[in-house]
């Protein structure tokens, strides 16, 4: 329910007037389901581009939906929290789900969600044999997500963000924890994949995007959590997606580092691209602590038998000072070099 602290009688009146027309409504379910574009839109409810680009720029301009670039698409999504969005949850909690044109609109829906599905597992399987070549060389996947869960803790946390979010699989294993979530990767072909996954699960308040890691398109100090699972090896600049990070967490936020410990094994820089053969404790300290953050916890997650899997999976978790000072010393750390 809206309480009453919640919105004044004119924001209220605002809300109904964008979402009380039959199309915007059908807009609104849709995309309380997940990312789509104009396309799949045009596509689910038989209507006109222009004429479904006119309906998001009002719910746009409402602020009840969120639109970002990726290269030549544009996604949308509704947003994920504020009392406009409560009130609009609750408009399409009271309309009945047995509804002919919402129920079409969802079937339709479901048979997009399938096309991509379909697409994103094809290439999963044309580079599954690459992927499951490395997942040899170290732990399980199983006991390393065990392991990161156990080290982020049960509290919940309003906000996560997970960096290189590949297949989405950080925005699943959390799931329950935050409240909001967003995966941001440099590859569309993994996004989509992501994308496929998000659907499969049945995620929907978890969102990904296109983005240069060292340059994210997000404002800073927002994120209670941020996650870096298995990317920095394949960075050449790691401590600098390191301070991107920092910079985007909330004052008192946590920042979680999966990667490798240090090893010899030279052919992986060739064979799947690593551009760093691991990360001792001493070097990864020095740059959360540049950074800002203060190392908090570091998990070595050793191999069994090492003549199988010969590499050692490490977890950092750091943390920002509550103090917003903490940003001003980060600054005068890094004129400082």
């Amino acid at each position: 329910m809206i309480n009453e602290t919640g919105l004044r009688l004119d924001e209220v009146v605002d809300v109904l007037k964008a979402a009380g027309e039959p199309t915007r409504l059908r807009l609104l379910a849709l995309l309380a389901a997940g990312d789509l574009t104009v396309t799949d839109l045009t596509e689910i409810l038989g209507q006109s581009q222009p004429r479904i680009s006119r309906h998001l720029k009002l719910l746009t301009e409402a602020a009840l939906i969120d639109r970002y670039q990726e290269g030549a698409w544009a996604y949308f999504r509704l947003r994920g929290q504020g009392q406009s969005v409560a009130l609009v949850r609750q408009i399409l909690g009271a309309a009945d789900g047995d509804d002919a044109v919402l129920a079409r609109d969802s079937e339709r829906l479901t048979a997009l969600k399938q096309a991509r599905s379909d697409r994103a597992q094809a290439y999963f399987s044309r580079n599954a044999a690459e992927w499951d070549a490395m997942r040899r060389f170290h732990v399980s996947e199983a006991e390393v997500e065990a392991a990161l869960v156990a080290a982020v803790g049960p509290e919940p946390v309003e906000s996560l963000l997970d960096l290189g979010t590949g297949t989405g699989r950080i925005l699943q294993l959390f799931q329950g924890l935050y409240q909001t979530a967003t995966g941001v990767d440099a590859s569309r072909d993994m996004l989509a994949v992501a994308r496929a996954n998000l659907d499969r699960t049945g995620v929907s308040t978890a969102s990904v995007r296109h983005g240069d890691i060292f340059n994210l398109p997000l404002d800073g100090r927002q994120f209670d959590l941020v996650t870096i699972h298995q990317v920095l090896h394949f960075l050449e600049a790691p401590e600098a997606a390191i301070e991107e990070a920092a910079r985007l967490l909330a004052p008192g936020g946590r920042l979680a580092i999966v990667d490798l410990a240090p090893h010899a094994l030279e052919h992986l820089r060739q064979d799947h691209a690593h551009f760093r053969l691991g990360f001792s404790h001493q070097i990864m300290g020095e740059w959360l602590e540049t950074s800002g953050l203060a190392v908090q916890r570091v998990i070595d997650l050793s191999p069994k038998a090492a003549q199988d899997t010969p590499l050692t999976v490490t977890i950092w978790i750091a943390g920002k000072p509550a103090d917003s000072s903490a940003d001003q010393t980060r600054r005068l750390a890094s004129g400082a070099r």
